[in-house]
């Protein structure tokens, strides 16, 4: 988990700096061995250890990667300004008319969090969905204290957010009184600081700051992801325009690999795709 934290702290303010001054227009260069790789915020502890490590093992490539959110990544690999688009959400409807290969690379869940002084741990879909669209907003309502419920939501171009929209919402719009955030450790923050507020992050995201709620009698947890009882679970993807050639076909069979999916997708806090499949 260190070198998750590092890479997180580290290396994606400077590439994304990096990404900002470039306009994410590698794959336009005649260069073979740079590759951009944009979107989901979720999947950058995967994405950027594994850059970092197929930078190493192949002197002389850039990886370059930053978080911009799911719908962002997706309009940049569509447009051919960046190599690969990172999702934490499946292509919409609209979207699978656009020549994009889908390649899944993680298994995870989304964890509805609140603060550890709330005394809440445990809330049915239902009254979730109730809380998120405003129809529920003192915590009373659902067992807990009585205190108003501050929401915190993601933006428009998250990934998290749509899959929390199909999961959990089921047709229900948001409470546009919500609090907007652009990032899951945004959300992380702001829950960890505030004892009425409740957000919902990847599950990889969960740490000792926040407390994960259990969902229809089950906690979200790496078992309950992989035998599928947890209810608000989801995969993760890299996209390509066309099938993935040359320095993206490289990458993305290396994040497949062994290598990652046995080290460093579990020590990001996900599954590997192999997980519970039998």
């Amino acid at each position: 988990m260190r070198r998750i934290v590092v890479a997180l702290a580290g290396t994606a303010l400077m590439l994304a700096g990096l990404l900002a001054l470039s306009g994410c227009a590698a794959s336009t260069t005649a260069s073979t061995t740079q590759l951009t790789v944009t979107g989901s915020t979720t999947l950058l502890p995967i994405a950027e250890v594994s850059a970092e490590d197929f930078m190493a093992a192949n002197s002389g490539t850039r990886v370059l990667v930053s978080g911009v959110g799911s719908s962002a990544g997706i309009e940049s690999v569509t447009n051919g300004t960046c190599d690969i688009g990172t999702s934490s959400r499946e292509l919409k409807p609209a979207e699978l008319s656009l020549g994009l290969v889908d390649t899944p690379v993680a298994r995870d869940a989304i964890a509805v969090i609140v603060n550890p002084g709330n005394p809440v741990t445990s809330l049915n879909t239902s009254q979730v969905a109730d809380i998120f669209s405003g129809k529920v907003r003192n915590w009373k309502e659902v067992g807990g204290p009585d205190l108003e419920i501050g929401l915190v939501n993601r933006d428009e171009a998250s990934g998290t957010r749509q899959a929390f929209l199909e999961l959990v919402m089921k047709g229900r719009d948001f409470d546009p009184t919500a609090a907007v955030l652009p990032g899951t450790g945004q959300v992380r923050s702001v829950v960890a600081q505030s004892r009425i507020a409740v957000g919902y992050i990847s599950l990889g995201f969960v740490d000792s700051s926040v407390k994960a709620i259990v969902i229809d009698g089950v906690a979200p947890t790496p078992a309950t992801v992989a035998d599928k009882s947890y209810p608000v679970s989801r995969v993760l993807h890299f996209l390509t325009k066309g099938e993935p050639q040359g320095l993206a076909k490289q990458f993305i069979d290396y994040v497949l690999s062994p290598t990652i999916q046995d080290s460093v997708v579990p020590d990001a806090g996900f599954l590997p795709m192999s997980a519970g499949v039998k």
